[in-house]
């Protein structure tokens, strides 16, 4: 009787089983005023102190005017996100501290908008004039914070972190007046012109916001410039004087790219154009383009150290290609009114991919790389792509996607993901594109003509000048009819095993493997031990696993990035002992034998490759005539 009181108050006091909520979601809506290509009512004073390089803190002070209707509501302020170049949403507003806005000396409220981090809402008080604006950008002190931009040497100072600008306007509308305090006896290079100085503040000429953030600076301590010709400058910052020394052979090489540049595109897309260099061991390394300018940086031997290796030496050819491919002519979907919208990069293919051609090309034609060393470096491109799997399921296009998706932070399984694919698969396109223009005119024409047509548009127009997909092909029909609509199609959507090699084959060569790598392979992995084409493996410092070449020999034995290798059939690990393991291995039936650290744990892998050293090089399908060179030979020859 106990027992069922008990069971009856039990389930008296037991709850019934509720019912599943289900409520409705609040609609999304974006407040934030839309772009419009109209003049901005007035001109925005920036001011930045670049003196703090020991905490490496740029000061902002700005002035925005405000326009009529504005005071008595909330006024929309945007931090730059989207950024050209990057092809990502980018901004670094994490970085952004002390944010104050001010009226009439009155500190006004604001909030951060719902929907985009990027966006401020002020309250503007009734009759004020303008918002005054202060903030810190803090940059990076150490490698996980970000890019280092600041050290006691030299400084890249990009105005995208430095400045807010009024939502609802084409940033190309909006006037910006600069000044920057550089720190004392320091030399600042830009595509930015001196309006006035006191001191170490200096004014620059007054220009639109795009513009702005279009025009970076270098700064530093050991500054040298060279005047390349045709409006161009080479502007250098070292981590110390003794790098600046460079030869007036390797500056004649630099003014030979300027020189073949031009002849090529036929046009100068800018009105006057700066090299920014930086020589460096300390600053974060970059390769950005702008429209009369780009971010370059390299180790400190470019000059000093010339002949340790090319590979450095390709990025100002790629860089400043893009002044005509990407700034000037830009796919349609590229071209935005402001730093909010987002980019669609469907034609990166085009903007980095022929970009990526051209570099090499122009390396070539100047001598600031041999083409024999342009050679082997693109041996190294095609035997990377034709050792992908990635390509079975993901095409060329949707790499397009991948500064969004992944933002070049490091991936796992490079070979079965794939990453901006673009730059290096594009390329290949545009030599096969190149070969069959040859082959159809019987030599009377190359991608050179097409060129000329596509990209130089008008002398010193530095303007933006869209196009899609269609406009380009009609373009390559213009130079050489054929059809290249069909082929760039296939070419962007297949998916399929190895990489397209047919552009080196009418060119007139062919990828092999040689058991001994070349000079430029060398250089290219100076600091790493590449045995991609030799069972699957890239080792860097210390014997860690830094890729592993899906479906290779190496998968199938189990390793994996961040592996370490310990030891090589009961030797201790050391890159001349594996390489030793490699050759000894060709030919025969046994593995390699491998002691491996996987977290806390070390266990025996047995590496069943066989196929001894493997390096990628070109070679000629016809033996050597000087008096008829291959495609490949004529496309990289200096023109005269």
């Amino acid at each position: 009787m106990r027992m069922f009181l008990l069971l009856a108050c039990a389930l008296i006091a037991a709850p019934a089983l509720a019912q599943r909520s289900m409520p409705q979601p609040l609609p999304v809506s974006d407040e934030l005023p839309v772009a419009k290509d109209v003049p901005f009512p007035g001109t925005i004073s920036l001011h930045v102190d670049a003196t703090d390089t020991r905490r490496g803190v740029f000061r902002v002070q700005e002035r925005i005017p405000v326009p009529a209707g504005s005071a008595g509501a909330l006024m929309a302020l945007l931090f730059p996100k989207w950024l050209p170049g990057k092809h990502a949403p980018r901004g670094e507003i994490e970085k952004v501290a002390g944010l104050e806005f001010r009226a009439n000396g009155q500190l006004l409220r604001w909030r951060r908008d719902h929907l985009d981090m990027h966006a401020f809402w002020v309250d503007v008080p009734e009759g004020t004039q303008a918002i005054d604006v202060t903030f810190d950008f803090l940059s990076a002190t150490d490698g996980p914070q970000g890019r280092i931009v600041v050290t006691s040497d030299m400084m890249n100072l990009q105005p995208n972190s430095v400045s807010l600008y009024p939502a609802g306007w084409f940033t190309r509308r909006i006037p910006v007046e600069l000044t920057v305090t550089w720190p004392q006896g320091w030399t600042a290079a830009s595509a930015m012109r001196e309006a006035s100085r006191a001191g170490n503040r200096i004014s620059y000429q007054t220009v639109d916001y795009e513009t702005l953030v279009d025009s970076p600076f270098f700064a530093g301590r050991h500054f040298a410039k060279w005047d390349l010709g045709q409006n161009v400058t080479l502007n250098v910052v070292a981590d110390d004087a003794r790098f600046l020394k460079a030869t007036s052979d390797q500056i004649d090489r630099h003014r030979g790219l300027v020189t073949q540049a031009v002849r090529l595109f036929g046009t100068r897309q800018f009105d006057h154009y700066d090299f920014l260099l930086s020589l460096t061991e300390k600053m974060g390394g970059i390769g950005l383009e702008h429209h009369r300018s780009s971010e370059n940086g390299v180790d400190t031997g470019y000059f000093t150290d010339w002949a340790r290796g090319p590979g450095r030496r390709n990025l100002l050819p790629h860089e400043f290609t893009h002044s005509w491919n990407g700034k000037h002519r830009r796919g349609s979907d590229l071209v935005t009114p402001d730093f909010r919208t987002p980019m669609r990069n469907s034609m990166l293919w085009v903007y980095e991919g022929q970009t990526q051609f051209w570099g090499y090309v122009l390396q070539a034609r100047s001598g600031l790389v041999s083409v024999e060393e342009t050679i082997d470096q693109i041996a190294g491109i095609a035997a990377t792509l034709d050792n992908r799997p990635a390509r079975r399921w993901r095409n060329l296009l949707d790499t397009t996607n991948d500064p969004i998706i992944t933002p070049r932070a490091p991936k796992g399984w490079l070979s079965f993901q794939r990453s901006e694919d673009y730059y290096a698969e594009g390329m290949l396109v545009w030599l096969e594109a190149d070969g069959i223009i040859r082959r159809e005119s019987g030599g009377k024409k190359s991608l050179d003509d097409f060129a000329r047509r596509f990209f130089g548009t008008a002398e010193g127009d530095w303007g933006v000048k869209p196009y899609d997909f269609n406009s380009l092909v009609a373009d390559l029909n213009a130079v050489q009819p054929f059809d290249w609509g069909r082929l760039l199609t296939q070419r962007l959507d297949e998916k399929a095993e190895g990489a397209p090699l047919k552009g080196l084959e009418y060119l007139g060569w062919k990828l092999v493997y040689a058991d001994t790598p070349t000079p430029a392979f060398t250089d290219a992995n100076r600091r790493i031990l590449n045995l991609m084409f030799s069972g699957g493996l890239l080792i860097g410092s210390g014997g860690k696993v830094d890729q592993v070449l899906w479906y290779s020999a190496a998968f199938d034995a189990g390793l994996a990035v961040g592996d370490v290798l310990i030891a090589v059939n009961e030797l201790p690990y050391s890159d001349d002992v594996l390489k030793a393991a490699v050759t000894a291995a060709k030919g025969a039936t046994a593995p390699i034998r491998l002691t491996v650290k996987t977290d806390d744990r070390v266990r025996s892998v047995d590496w069943a490759w066989n196929g001894g050293l493997r390096y990628p090089k070109l070679e000629r399908l016809a033996p050597a005539d000087p008096k008829n060179p291959t495609g490949l030979e004529r496309l990289l020859a200096a023109k005269r």
